[in-house]
């Protein structure tokens, strides 16, 4: 059978890495290799980079952001994620290309045009089989943060104009989106993201 790509998308404090593990766990318990990874990182590079952009003491400019996350990106997919789906596991990955539409697109005013063009480069045109979006209001998600980085700390306005950059993707591409209402019980949540992998994995 050949691998799966689930990204897991959402504004800080949504629950992706959770989740991540969650499905990880249900899907292993159904026979499946499963690769959790995440992004920027992924493996030694990908960890480096990540480093160097969520450090708050880093002054990096806009453009200077997207090309890190997209150096990381390519290395992580040609490096990890592309062999694993080449021998039939399902990779479960927290953030992903629709990251840098929100994010840098979106949010940083780049434009996702730009963005869409140097994901594709990125990933040799890789594209999820399925993205779970996780929706929350910025301001429910940044009291659930654990930690502060670079591009956590930005202010509510910047966190809601990310969400908006999720919420017009996936309108965007309705047949490659499920997007959950993240304030429900985890569990919930869970349960939701579980039928559409399920759904996916079984027509595969």
């Amino acid at each position: 059978m050949a691998g799966l790509l689930i990204t897991i998308e959402g504004i800080e404090g949504a629950g992706k890495t959770t989740l991540a593990a969650a499905l990880a766990e249900r899907l292993r318990g159904r026979g499946d290799e499963v690769v959790v990874t995440s992004e920027p990182g992924g493996g030694p590079i990908g960890e480096r980079i990540r480093q160097i952009l969520l450090d708050p003491s880093s002054l990096i400019t806009d453009r200077t952001e997207l090309l890190l996350f997209e150096a990381a990106r390519a290395q992580h997919v040609e490096t990890l994620i592309r062999p694993a789906l080449e021998r039939g596991a399902v990779v479960i990955c927290d953030r992903y290309t629709d990251s840098s539409i929100a994010y840098q697109g979106a949010a940083r005013g780049l434009g996702t045009d730009a963005v869409r063009q140097l994901n594709d480069f990125a990933t040799g045109g890789l594209r999820p089989d399925l993205t779970i979006l996780l929706d929350l209001p910025a301001q429910d998600g940044l009291a659930r943060q654990s930690r502060v980085d670079r591009v956590s700390s930005e202010g509510q306005a910047f966190h809601e104009a990310v969400r908006q950059g999720f919420l017009e993707a996936a309108k965007a591409e309705p047949d490659a989106f499920v997007v959950i209402d993240a304030s429900k019980p985890f569990q919930l949540v869970v349960e939701e993201a579980v039928v559409a992998v399920f759904s996916i994995r079984s027509a595969g």
